[in-house]
């Protein structure tokens, strides 16, 4: 089964308390694709770069087995970049710079080639690009699952609700979604959230683990424990990309399903905080991935 992945690809500059970066690949489309490849199953990404965007780094998008006949490079434009800093405690960090460039025009075209998609993921964009892309597929895909972020529900509320009546899985961090529904409770924030749209909701907690809602249903996976986290950059991408691979591989959209997709989800999310940027998630062998995934059955009790 296919995937269609839409999101950013570009520079980000990361400063944590191991070290810090130069200009590296970064963006939500970046994280998601590689996470998704691990799944061998067929990655089409939409994205725009600027001029400026290597050609060694599109390379290792198709190393990996990506699509990129939907990546847009805009000549004589500037790539999105981004820089952070993270605090010790690696929960919180600073925006440095955030320079839009091509991304704040960002038309997502869709190759005919892609048109026949059988799930999408729509990384963090606005609200207005991802209702853009949906109307743009000649069928509704088998399954439709978003991220969002803070930003859009401060500045882009109406757009944002609209999106999400039009997919089926909304993935957000707890803070997210005590800000989208207005409640504290999670399981609470949940149901609020479930009745704007999405009948499945997953609640990214970091360190804490991820919940998955769905009707009356409630699953927990909890994070594995890591003796370094070097870098958190791209992680709830990468884990949300595992998820949509995995589902995507399995053609199976089922609860029982999704509890296994979390599961490969933070096995690959836990990968990505080892190392800066994407560096880690370019280099899984099978057999690491394997016994991660094992480390998370062992874990949470859960027969995968």
């Amino acid at each position: 089964m296919s995937l269609l992945a839409i999101g950013s690809v570009a520079f980000d500059a990361l400063e944590t308390p191991y070290g810090k970066t130069d200009k590296i690949i970064g963006g939500a489309g970046t994280y998601i694709s590689l996470s998704a490849s691990y799944f061998k199953i067929p990655v089409n990404l939409v994205a725009v770069v600027g001029e400026d965007f290597p050609q060694e780094y599109i390379q290792l998008l198709e190393n990996k087995g990506i699509n990129t006949n939907g990546l847009q490079i805009k000549k004589g434009e500037k790539s999105f970049f981004w820089s952070g800093r993270y605090h010790n405690n690696m929960n919180s960090r600073d925006t440095l710079v955030t320079e839009l460039n091509v991304l704040a025009t960002f038309d997502p075209i869709i190759p005919n080639e892609y048109q026949d998609c059988e799930y999408l993921m729509l990384g963090n964009l606005t609200p207005a690009v991802q209702i853009t892309v949906i109307e743009r597929l000649a069928k509704r895909p088998k399954l439709v699952v978003m991220d969002t972020m803070n930003f859009w529900m401060d500045i882009a509320m109406d757009d944002l609700k609209k999106v999400l009546t039009m997919v089926d899985v909304l993935c957000i961090n707890d803070e997210e979604a005590r800000q989208l529904s207005g409640d504290y409770s999670l399981r609470t924030a949940a149901k609020t959230i479930m009745a704007m749209g999405p009948k499945t909701l997953i609640i990214k907690k970091g360190e804490h683990g991820a919940l998955l809602f769905q009707e009356d249903k409630l699953f927990f996976c909890p994070a594995l424990v890591l003796e370094e986290v070097f870098d958190p950059t791209g992680a709830g991408d990468t884990f949300v990309g595992g998820f949509i691979g995995y589902l995507a591989k399995t053609d199976d959209i089922s609860f029982e399903n999704m509890k296994r997709a979390i599961v490969h989800g933070s096995a690959m999310a836990s990968f990505c905080v080892e190392k800066f940027g994407t560096e880690r998630i370019v280099n899984l062998s099978d057999e690491e991935l394997t016994a991660r995934i094992n480390e998370f059955k062992d874990l949470a009790g859960f027969d995968i």
